[in-house]
């Protein structure tokens, strides 16, 4: 049964804080109550249907409770019963899944690294593929793409790019994305039509704000030097690069891809906020799941997670045994929702399971 008392209280916040709203708060206050009226609109709605379709059921039960109701009104009033016991189910499921504990990082962009794996320049190439993959997927979402950094391949596509995704409710989408991802297709340069396998890595970090992570000034070594390779004339002629170095944790972040010391300076300590901020994000899941019941891989970023195979236009997610023959409408975008889809309900129905037992 679900907590009722639970329920009440958070239908009791719900109209609290959409009170307080109406008498204009300052801009801070304004902003916090926002920001927490959003997060309890979809559970207050779903307790809403929850109680209002317990309300139906009850409603057609006491009416066949009713001794002097008629044959064929009774008829209806089962088949009525029926269909409602199996909506109050359906929304019953709903409710669990919104009462279900939030990562705190899910309403927040994301910075997306992928870095090319074993391969060659194979494996550069799938790198930039995986990249468009998540940019066109990002465009399509409405969220905005801005490359921090980018080393291109040799024969194309990236040895790394890291890029800021941003829009509200990103990292939700993109966290399961972590880990190895592994390609096998017949590359442009084979001339005899095999088959290679080469690998590309993928991290998706949440952004970090400053009130997220605390960062002492002191703890930083940060060096400006020239940048290195091509970037024309002017990039090579100031020393705009930049290379922090976060001493108590080893932390080092190194762009150039600016012109200007103060940009690559910012970009370098977003990078550093959000690298420090998931470290702290890892350890604390270890902590607290010694049972990793409810994880589909989002933590581990050695694990291979995926392998797409071109020449048979297939997709496996190994981490949850899914299979699609969509590749090509998968690396466009377009059907990447199916993947992530899969991997979300997975994952919550762990966390159900494990709630349900009274593991937490």
């Amino acid at each position: 049964m679900l907590p009722q008392d639970k329920l009440d209280l958070i239908l009791r916040r719900h109209e609290e804080i959409s009170a307080r709203l109406t008498q204009a708060p300052e801009a801070s206050v304004f902003v916090a109550l926002s920001r927490e009226l959003a997060s309890l609109e979809e559970v207050a709605e779903a307790i809403r249907d929850f109680r209002a379709q317990t309300q139906e059921v009850a409603g057609l039960e006491a009416m066949l409770a009713d001794p002097s109701i008629d044959a064929d009104m009774r008829d209806l009033a089962e088949e009525e019963l029926r269909a409602a016991q199996a909506r109050l189910a359906e929304v019953e499921q709903g409710l669990k899944i919104a009462l279900l504990p939030k990562d705190a990082a899910d309403e927040k962009s994301a910075i997306l690294e992928v870095r090319a794996g074993t391969g060659g320049d194979e494996a550069a190439l799938f790198a930039g593929d995986l990249f468009r993959m998540y940019q066109r997927y990002a465009e399509a979402k409405g969220w905005s793409v801005e490359i921090m950094s980018a080393s291109e391949g040799t024969a194309g596509g990236y040895k790394e790019i890291i890029a800021e995704i941003a829009g509200r409710g990103v990292f939700a989408r993109l966290k399961f994305e972590s880990g190895a991802h592994r390609v096998q297709r017949v590359p442009d340069t084979e001339t005899q039509g095999r088959i290679h396998t080469s690998a590309a890595t993928v991290a998706v970090l949440p952004q970090a704000e400053d009130v997220d992570v605390d960062i002492n000034e002191a703890d930083l070594k940060i060096d400006t030097m020239r940048a290195q390779g091509a970037g024309g004339q002017h990039v090579n002629k100031t020393e705009s690069a930049i290379r922090i170095t976060h001493v108590p944790t080893g932390t080092i972040i190194f762009v150039q891809d600016e012109r200007s010391q103060h940009k690559n300076r910012a970009r370098a300590m977003s990078l550093l906020r959000s690298r420090i901020y998931d470290m702290e994000r890892q350890k604390l899941d270890a902590e607290r799941a010694a049972d990793r019941r409810s994880q589909v891989g989002s933590g581990d970023r050695s694990e291979r997670i995926r392998t797409y195979n071109f020449p048979q236009g297939r997709l496996t997610d190994h981490r949850i045994n899914l299979t699609l023959y969509k590749l090509d409408k998968i690396m466009t975008g377009e059907a990447l929702d199916e993947v992530i889809d899969a991997l979300v309900t997975h994952h919550q129905a762990a966390q159900l399971a494990a709630s349900e037992e009274g593991v937490h």
